[in-house]
């Protein structure tokens, strides 16, 4: 693993996360790219990211954030995206493409949407369905029927990479490799059970191989147990697991909410 905790010799990168989603795309991205970093635990039950130190670093109290030798960046893809020009481009664009490249807009499209359409919408299906003190259903079908639209979406599009590219097993989002693209979709689409979507082979045969490709890969593995052990599958084994993390996060996730309504 390439992270180092906070107090060893300093690493170029710091890195503020929490294991959510938003948080794993980008220690992913570090896996992969091999860049050494420091992790920075950010307690959302505790509120840690909405203290006046960290709003120094993200103005919008939200994770992930790094600081690279003092300069700051939020927001998960233009996290992405710098890490891939500074880190990456030198190494021959493993996980991205050239600037302007046709390919690189292409990736730049898919992480944009993303972030404005995927996670949004799926975080909102998490919300109704595990979160709210009030079960509605309207709620609860409107974003969990979305986030069904959108994994659509991404399932015809590896459909028609496959084909295009002549990929018999998992393709990948844009040019044919696995990318940046890639790894922001698939934190999301890795907890769509937290969700209460079923990922399952007969409606989302290529979806499901991608999600199965990505998991395997060593550098991704590694990501998705920062800053702690990825522990939302395992929980989902049992009833009983699933209840006492569904508990444990609409605790603080009501709680923050309250807060902020209080400010």
């Amino acid at each position: 693993m390439m992270s180092v905790e906070a107090g060893q010799p300093a690493s170029p990168i710091d890195l503020y996360t929490a294991g959510t989603p938003n948080g794993q795309k980008i220690s992913c991205t570090l896996e992969e790219l091999g860049v050494p970093y420091t992790v920075h635990k950010i307690d959302l039950s505790k509120d840690e990211q909405k203290q006046s130190w960290y709003l120094t670093i993200n103005p919008n109290g939200r994770i992930p954030a790094i600081l690279d030798q003092g300069k700051r960046i939020f927001e998960g893809a233009a996290i992405q995206l710098y890490l891939c020009e500074k880190y990456d481009r030198p190494r021959g664009h493993r996980i991205s493409f050239p600037y302007d490249s046709p390919e690189y807009w292409e990736m730049v499209e898919w992480l944009v949407w993303m972030q404005s359409g995927l996670g949004p919408m799926q975080g909102q299906a998490n919300h109704f369905h595990r979160y709210a003190p009030e079960k509605i259903p309207y709620g609860i079908q409107r974003y969990q029927n979305e986030t069904r639209r959108l994994y659509r979406v991404l399932e015809t599009r590896l459909h028609e990479q496959a084909g295009l590219h002549r990929t018999p097993n998992a393709a990948y989002l844009v040019g044919g490799k696995f990318t940046i693209a890639d790894l922001a979709c698939f934190s999301w689409v890795n907890w769509a059970e937290w969700a209460g979507i079923r990922l399952t082979a007969d409606e989302f045969p290529h979806l499901t191989r991608w999600v199965e490709d990505i998991t395997a890969r060593p550098a991704v593995g590694r990501g998705l147990d920062v800053p702690e052990p990825f522990e939302m599958k395992k929980a989902m084994q049992s009833s009983k697991g699933e209840e006492a993390f569904a508990k444990y996060h609409a605790d603080w996730v009501m709680k923050g909410m309250n807060d902020d309504e209080k400010k």
